[in-house]
């Protein structure tokens, strides 16, 4: 009974004197996957530039990130909407992807670069003639940092978007805040 005494004070004198960091990451254990939502802004890039103005971004995510190791999968569902610089038409992508995430250990904020593949919705919308929507396969790029709060944690990111088409290929950077749970 003493000793089942004394090594549950010890573990609780360890954990309580862990820094803020490490505590949130044994938290993390229990708990390898995540799910998060975002938005921000979407800055049309190259040829989509010339006809549309900066727009907005929404995503949905799932993440799995198994301990110990830096590489973790994440799932994500978004929309990226830009207007005509003309007005009267916008453009958006509706899109699902697939990416391998990287972590960058790190003591508090913790770095880390994403990429994927995936299916992308590209549609036109124009005022008084409707919709025209085509499917095309898109890869994406980039990095964000994550900040771990009590209970769950915050991301700040920018990926490259590049979705192919029959023509060429349309490029775009969102720029997101989120929060994964």
């Amino acid at each position: 009974m003493k000793r089942s005494l004394f090594a549950g004070a010890l573990a609780g004198m360890v954990i309580v004197s862990l820094p803020f960091t490490a505590r949130a990451q044994v938290s993390k254990v229990a708990n390898p996957v995540q799910f998060g939502i975002a938005a921000g802004a979407a800055i049309p890039m190259s040829d989509l530039s010339n006809a549309t103005s900066t727009g907005f971004n929404v995503t949905g995510t799932i993440g799995f990130h198994p301990q110990l190791i830096p590489l973790g999968i994440r799932v994500d569902g978004a929309y990226n909407s830009f207007g005509a610089k003309g007005g009267g038409a916008n453009v958006h992508f509706t899109s699902v992807t697939g990416n391998l995430v990287y972590s960058i250990p790190s003591e508090s904020v913790t770095p880390y670069l994403i990429g994927g593949a995936g299916w992308y919705n590209a549609a036109i919308t124009v005022t008084g003639f409707g919709t025209g929507s085509d499917n095309h396969v898109g890869w994406n790029l980039g990095g964000g940092i994550k900040m771990p709060l009590s209970g769950f944690d915050t991301f700040l990111e920018a990926r490259y978007n590049q979705v192919q088409g029959n023509g060429g290929s349309l490029k775009f950077i969102p720029i997101t805040f989120g929060v994964m749970f």
